[in-house]
């Protein structure tokens, strides 16, 4: 059976992730694809145990290292369990952040030496690098706009929506720069356009992707 294909979504908060996901997993089902949505942290038993000790804020007293080993751990349960079996099955692997917001918020952000950075990301990821990245950009105010208006009256912000706007203008130049330099696996996203734009824009995006990487498949039969 052909490998399946790994595609992960990036960029600050409020920039459309999760609604673009749901959107791209219709499209590709509608072709007979097998989609499996997934999301970090999170995504495996394990994984989504640690998800709350991080969003809730419990771990920040121990700092950027700690959260950063907590996120690796998370991650590495999440592969294993998750997203390389269902890759090796051949299924389309659509999630929700994954190492590269570990880089932006944990080592840019976080200040982390970027020496432990590459070397806990290469033992959580263990090889399981995403075929294609797309990094949904998006005016850090307008995304935390976005955030606050979507959240429940009764919800606070989490873990990393509370931080300053500066922090969250760092982010956003932080995955652009990601982008500039690996142009092979990721593509920037305008999330300022409206939904359906967005849409559109990564609908080209992945089918392109598709077909350029697994001719054998030759996208799925229409």
């Amino acid at each position: 059976m052909a490998k399946g294909f790994f595609i992960t979504f990036e960029g600050g908060e409020g920039a459309g992730k999760s609604t673009q996901i749901q959107r791209l997993a219709r499209k590709l089902r509608a072709k007979k694809y097998d989609v499996v949505v997934t999301r970090e942290p999170g995504g495996s038993p394990g994984a989504e145990a640690v998800r709350h000790v991080l969003l809730s804020g419990a771990a920040e007293p121990f700092g950027p290292k700690m959260e950063a080993l907590l996120f690796a751990a998370a991650r590495s349960d999440h592969v294993e369990q998750v997203i390389r079996p269902a890759v090796e099955r051949g299924a389309n692997v659509l999630c929700d952040r994954f190492m590269d917001s570990s880089r932006v918020y944990q080592g840019v952000t976080g200040g982390l030496d970027p020496a432990f950075m590459q070397e806990l990301e290469a033992v959580a990821i263990n090889g399981m690098v995403p075929d294609l990245t797309l990094i949904l950009d998006l005016d850090a105010a307008e995304g935390l706009r976005r955030a606050n208006a979507r959240r429940a009256a009764a919800d606070g912000p989490d873990r990393f929506e509370k931080e300053t706007l500066s922090i969250h203008e760092r982010r956003r130049e932080a995955f652009l720069a990601i982008a500039k330099a690996e142009p092979e696996r990721c593509r920037v996203i305008d999330a300022a356009a409206s939904a359906d734009a967005v849409e559109d824009a990564i609908t080209d995006s992945v089918f392109a992707a598709l077909a350029a990487r697994l001719p054998a498949r030759q996208a799925a039969p229409a």
